[in-house]
C-alpha cells in the first residue's frame, strides 16, 4: 500500500464524537499520528494493536517516519486541517500523496460562534510559529475585524502588550481558551490594557474588533510632530517632499525598501504606514538614530521597521540581502560610494532615489548612476516655502 493520509479534524472535547465514516476508518487502520494532546483524547478509540507517531519538532523527522511506513496513516489535527493546519503542511511537503480530510470547525469559527461575532468579513492572521509582520500589517491597515491564531510565545497578553506599545488600543479583544472542551472552555471580551495583564490557558485564539472611536489612518505626518535630532527641524525630510519621494520610489510594486541615512526615521515610518506590505530596512550612522526611530515608530504606530546603526558603507550585507527600492537620505560626502553599494544589492528594475539640495550632490548622483549604467528618469524640481529648492532624482537598474 502506498503512503496516503486521512486527516481528521477535532476539537478539544475530551469525549469526541466522530461520524460513522470516520469511526469506520479508525477501526480498520493501524498507523495513527497527531499531537500528544490529540493522543490523550482519542487513545481509547484506537484499535488495540495500533502504532502512533507523535507530531513533534523537527517535523522533518516526522515526515521521514511517515515515508518509512509507506502505508495509510490516520492523522488527528485541531479544527480544520486545511485552515493553517497540518493538511496544508503535508500538501506542501508531500504534494504527491493521496489525502482525504474530515474537517471540524476551526478555532476562530468556534470563538465567533460562542461570542456571536459574524466572521464573513474577518481578516485572518496566524502567529503560530510566525513573525509579527502580517499581524502588524493588519493593525496598520486598521482592519475592522482580525482573527488571530496564537502559540505559546505569542500569547494574547503578549499580543496586547505589543498593541499597547504601538498605540493600537482602539480594539476589543475577544479571547477563547480551550474551545470545544465543555469543562474548561472560557470566552472573555477585554480591552487591550486588561488583556495585557491576564494569563490565558492554552490552546487559545482571539478576535480583534475595532472600536467606533478608532483614529483615522494618516496620510502625511507634519515634520513638527516627529521627535527630532537635537530639535533640528532641518534634519528631517519635509512632509510634501517625503510624500513625493515615496511616489517616485513606486513602492506599490515593490517588496523591499531600504532607507539609507534615516535620521528621525520619517521616510521609513511614512513608507510603513502607506505601504504595510513592504519589508523595510533603515540604516543610520548616528547612534542617536536608535532612540529616534524607536520613539517615532511607537508614536506613529509603525511597528516592524528593521533598523541598523552604523556606517552603511561598512555594513556587512549578504548576497541574499536585496532591495527593490532605496532612498538615500544622508551620505556624509560619500554619495557615489553609497549609490554603488546600494546598486550591488538592487534587484533588476529596482530604483534609487535621492533628494539633492546642492548642484554638487546632483552632479555626484548623476555621475554615479551613469557609471553603473542606470537609467536616469527626469528629475522633479521642488521649491517649498523658504527652503532651498530640491531636485528629486531617480535612477533605475
Amino acid at each position: 500500500m502506498a503512503l496516503s493520509f486521512t486527516i481528521i479534524g477535532m476539537s478539544d472535547n475530551p469525549h469526541p464524537f466522530f461520524s460513522p465514516d470516520v469511526t469506520e476508518i479508525i477501526s480498520r487502520s493501524e498507523f495513527f499520528s497527531g499531537g500528544k494532546r490529540h493522543r490523550q483524547i482519542v487513545e481509547n478509540l484506537l484499535p488495540p494493536k495500533h502504532q502512533w507517531i507523535d507530531i513533534t519538532v523537527p517535523l522533518e523527522d516526522v515526515y521521514q517516519k511517515y515515508r518509512d511506513i509507506d502505508s495509510h496513516i490516520v492523522v488527528f489535527a485541531s479544527g480544520d486541517p486545511l485552515f493553517f493546519g497540518f493538511a496544508s503542511t503535508l500538501q506542501r511537503v508531500m504534494p504527491e500523496v493521496d489525502m482525504k480530510v474530515f474537517p471540524y470547525f476551526n478555532s476562530l469559527q468556534m470563538l465567533c460562534h460562542k461570542a456571536q461575532i459574524p466572521y464573513h468579513d474577518m481578516h485572518i492572521v496566524s502567529l503560530t510559529g510566525r513573525p509579527w509582520k502580517e499581524f502588524d500589517n493588519a493593525l496598520i491597515e486598521h482592519r475592522g475585524k482580525i482573527g488571530v491564531l496564537t502559540d505559546r510565545q505569542k500569547t494574547p497578553d503578549e499580543i496586547a502588550r505589543r498593541m499597547m506599545e504601538y498605540g493600537f488600543t482602539f480594539y476589543r479583544m475577544h479571547i477563547g481558551e480551550r474551545l470545544g472542551n465543555p469543562e474548561e472552555e472560557r470566552i472573555q471580551s477585554l480591552s487591550v490594557k486588561e488583556a495585557s495583564k491576564v494569563s490565558f490557558a492554552q490552546p487559545n485564539c482571539l478576535v480583534l474588533t475595532i472600536e467606533d472611536n478608532a483614529p483615522m489612518r494618516r496620510f502625511g505626518i507634519p515634520e513638527s510632530e516627529f521627535n527630532l535630532l537635537d530639535g533640528r527641524s532641518r534634519m528631517i525630510t519635509k512632509m510634501p517632499i517625503r510624500l513625493l519621494t515615496l511616489q517616485r520610489l513606486d513602492l506599490y510594486s515593490k517588496k523591499t525598501f531600504w532607507d539609507i541615512g534615516f535620521c528621525t526615521g520619517s521616510v521609513s515610518i511614512e513608507a510603513r504606514l502607506q505601504f504595510p506590505h513592504l519589508d523595510i530596512k533603515a540604516f543610520e550612522i548616528r547612534p542617536e538614530g536608535k532612540d529616534l526611530v524607536e520613539s517615532n515608530s511607537r508614536k506613529f504606530s509603525a511597528p516592524g521597521i528593521e533598523y541598523r546603526i552604523g556606517d552603511f558603507l561598512e555594513e556587512e550585507l549578504t548576497e541574499n540581502e536585496l532591495c527593490d527600492a532605496a532612498f538615500i537620505g544622508g551620505h556624509g560626502g560619500h554619495l557615489e560610494e553609497i549609490v554603488s553599494k546600494a546598486y550591488s544589492h538592487l534587484t533588476k528594475g529596482g530604483c534609487i532615489v535621492f533628494n539633492s539640495v546642492t548642484a554638487e550632490s546632483k552632479v555626484a548622483f548623476i555621475k554615479a548612476a551613469d557609471s553603473l549604467k542606470m537609467k536616469l528618469e527626469d528629475p522633479m524640481h521642488i521649491e517649498l516655502d523658504n527652503n532651498n529648492p530640491i531636485d528629486i532624482l531617480k535612477a533605475v537598474k
